[in-house]
């Protein structure tokens, strides 16, 4: 029997605590970055107070209609991947949306809206730790809301495409970008968020309507319901928002300072 190599076990046992150490710094929180962790908790308490309020709720509309655009966008992009004809995206007013499309995948259009939406949202997130990341963001989300303005055949989701396009402009001009960082992470908690809640709504309160849940079982379920595909993307989109949070806590650890000085070189 060769005597055992305990140099080799030591360099393991060196390495291994290096890679912990290195990963438990990356993930630890700087002053600034504690400063934003309580920033998303105040936006998700905020959120979940205000969403179901009679009067209160008014406040949060603009940005659930924000991120119906998001979903109904999501189905689309995917659509157009996947050689569909994209017709039209529809807004309405009570928080819902269609989006409607020749052709396609449906195994992949179906469940772009939940997942396309709330993976949207964890970008933003993840951008919303830094002001040049977020000044970046801003201009993918604006491209997305242009692209739905392309395929929007009513007013309600020209408006409030539009009207966000123009927030992000003023954000952006502003103190060259601080609030903007704000927005884009408050945009992304509420995308996150209602993603879920919607999830839960289609499987805890069945929503009179058919959900994408229940086309996608009817479609490729077999032995799997509506249910158990609704759990399915509510965990992956859970992941998406927790990985969001982590990624940012890992990829931007500069100050405040140091941001402020790193955006003004992009843009106003």
């Amino acid at each position: 029997m060769p005597p055992a190599d305990y140099t080799t076990y030591a360099h393991y046992l060196v390495a291994r605590q290096a890679v912990y150490e290195r990963t438990t710094n990356a993930l630890t929180p700087t002053p600034d970055q504690k400063i934003i962790l309580i920033i998303i908790g105040v936006y998700t308490a905020a959120i979940l107070i205000l969403w179901n309020m009679p009067i209160a709720k008014i406040i949060l509309s603009p940005f659930k209609l924000l991120t119906v655009g998001l979903h109904e966008f999501s189905h689309a992009i995917v659509g157009c991947l996947t050689c569909a004809k994209i017709e039209s995206i529809e807004i309405d007013p009570d928080e819902g949306g269609v989006t409607r499309m020749r052709g396609g995948i449906a195994m992949c259009t179906l469940p772009a809206g939940y997942l396309g939406s709330s993976l949207i949202g964890a970008v933003l997130v993840m951008c919303g730790f830094n002001i040049l990341a977020s000044k970046i963001a801003s201009i993918i989300l604006g491209a997305c809301l242009l692209l739905t303005l392309w395929w929007a055949k009513n007013w309600l989701t020209r408006c409030i495409g539009v009207l966000f396009i123009g927030v992000m402009v003023f954000l952006w001009w502003l103190a060259h970008g601080a609030g903007l960082k704000y927005f884009v992470l408050f945009i992304g908690v509420m995308s996150c968020l209602y993603c879920l809640w919607d999830i839960l709504d289609d499987l805890v309160f069945r929503k009179a309507y058919e959900s994408d849940a229940s086309k996608f079982a009817k479609l490729y379920g077999s032995c799997m319901s509506s249910r158990v595909w609704g759990a399915l993307w509510f965990m992956i989109s859970l992941v998406f928002f927790l990985a969001g949070i982590l990624i940012g806590l890992a990829a931007f650890k500069e100050d405040q300072a140091t941001q402020q000085q790193q955006a003004q070189g992009f843009g106003w």
